[in-house]
């Protein structure tokens, strides 16, 4: 039996209509993928003893993974709040682009997406998290202090932009 850990709070229910789409696709794979699985794992357990049937035990835990990921897209996906509208002004909200610049002037550009959808490739940063929450409602010119962890660290907000959605 596993450590029991206390839950997880609860995130923000916020999504691009891209990241929602991004979502379904995921889930329609996943239940293409899973009745790939199931066919191998009948035929691993037809093969005899499951107790040393490496085949088998991969593909039961291999199945367990599966059915995870679709029990929790199945009931995240009704919750989720699509937001369609580009808001309007020039401060920072949920969808921007932001170009931020720090104390050695190195510039960095993010995208605040919702939790469920966020991106160190593509800097995408969740809405929950540090950075975010300092960003949101700041406009160009404003100066920013994040700290994370021990770490303090300002930053100086040099562009804002919005793309419509599709």
């Amino acid at each position: 039996m596993g450590r029991w850990r206390p839950p997880t709070p609860k995130s923000s229910a916020y999504i691009t209509p891209a990241g929602f789409s991004a979502l379904q696709d995921e889930l329609k794979d996943i239940w293409i993928r899973r009745r790939d699985v199931v066919k191998a794992l009948a035929a691993a357990a037809a093969e005899g003893d499951r107790s040393e049937n490496a085949e088998y035990i991969y593909r039961k835990k291999e199945l367990g993974g599966l059915d995870r990921r679709i029990r929790y897209l199945q009931k995240r996906l009704p919750d989720l709040n699509i937001v369609r509208e580009v808001p309007k002004g020039d401060a920072v909200f949920f969808g921007a682009f932001v170009e931020v610049c720090d104390e050695s002037e190195t510039r960095k550009r993010y995208r605040i997406v919702g939790p469920d959808e966020a991106d160190s490739k593509s800097a995408s940063i969740s809405m929950d998290s540090p950075l975010a929450r300092a960003l949101l409602k700041k406009q160009v010119g404003d100066e920013v202090t994040v700290r994370t962890g021990e770490r303090t660290t300002t930053l100086e907000v040099l562009s804002i932009r919005y793309e419509a959605a599709d």
